[in-house]
């Protein structure tokens, strides 16, 4: 059994891909997006923390980034309805078919790459919440 934040990536995964088909939604991909590919979504989790500990249950504070990517004279719009269709199949359910506490908004950047003026990128971040048992990560607390 895969862990809770696995649980919840994959979530994520399926209903913004499932939400933003035929744009891809790439999870920490590691070769670069290329201009054919664009414009595409990257899934990256940032980080995950600790956020309390009581009664043999942890809440975890997981932060993930999604980078909206397009090319072209649309760029702009075209990622900024990437992150508007992000941001509502997020907030929706924002208990992820009970895999989350909820999901909290935190940040966006706007980006024009110098490298190719017709490149955009539009980073997000999202903090979700989640439990789990102390002694075991594949079980919500």
């Amino acid at each position: 059994m895969h862990s809770i934040r696995e649980q919840i990536l994959q979530e994520v995964f399926v209903r913004l891909a499932d939400a933003l088909s035929p744009t891809p939604v790439l999870r920490l991909p590691t070769a670069p997006v290329t201009r054919n590919t664009s414009p595409a979504l990257l899934l990256l989790a940032e980080s995950d923390g600790v956020a309390a500990t009581a009664n043999g249950r942890i809440d975890w504070l997981l932060t993930v980034r999604f980078v909206a990517l397009a090319h072209g004279a649309q760029a702009f719009a075209i990622t900024d309805q990437l992150i508007v269709h992000t941001h509502h199949h997020l907030m929706r359910d924002p208990n992820l078919n009970g895999l989350c506490l909820g999901i909290t908004p935190l940040d966006c950047e706007w980006e024009l790459e110098d490298i190719d003026n017709t490149a955009v990128a539009i980073p997000a971040r999202f903090e979700l919440q989640y439990r789990t048992l102390k002694h075991d990560l594949t079980s919500t607390g």
